[in-house]
């Protein structure tokens, strides 16, 4: 395996790591991220249901991302193929357009990781990875979203801008 395919590999293995050590504070943050997003933007008045609803969304967001992430995950039991195809499924079906994010992140891994990478440097790696490029596909849903604000997006947008401030430390442009 080349080490680029090794340095993502252990990107999406880290952002599993620390979503699923960090679930409980990503859910405390779309708490807070939530309410004030629907102020911000007008979409109210919504009812304590209506919220509701749209925090249960966030909360099973989340751990659809945790999955996606996993690296023993069902994502990884299909041959190369079958994944690409998954692939570019996803890319037509998502409301946002990612391709662009995914080539920055396969450059950056370039950058990081242009020859063979002791097993000892890839933890510190992967942090730069994550460090430089966020949680794939955050920015991109995030940037959607600031194009086009909309209730239907609400969700994917709560979820990329915590775990952009909680997962990676960073700090979402969010238009």
């Amino acid at each position: 395996m080349s080490p680029v395919k090794v340095l993502v590999k252990a990107y999406y293995e880290r952002l599993y790591e620390r979503m699923a050590r960090g679930r409980a504070r990503l859910v405390a943050r779309i708490d807070r991220l939530l309410p004030a997003e629907i102020d911000r933007q007008g979409f109210g008045p919504m009812g304590p249901e209506g919220l509701e609803a749209y925090r249960q969304a966030c909360h099973a967001f989340v751990d659809e991302r945790i999955e996606t992430y996993n690296p023993i995950g069902i994502q990884y039991t299909f041959d190369r193929r079958t994944s690409s195809q998954a692939a570019e499924l996803e890319f037509e079906l998502n409301w946002y357009d990612s391709r662009a994010e995914f080539e920055e992140l396969v450059t950056m891994a370039k950058v990081l990781a242009p020859g063979d990478v002791p097993d000892e440097a890839l933890g510190d790696l992967t942090a730069e990875l994550i460090s430089q490029v966020g949680a794939f596909p955050d920015r991109s849903i995030i940037a959607g979203y600031a194009e086009q604000p909309a209730l239907q997006k609400l969700p994917d947008f709560i979820v990329a801008c915590a775990i952009e401030q909680v997962i990676c430390e960073r700090q979402p442009d969010i238009g």
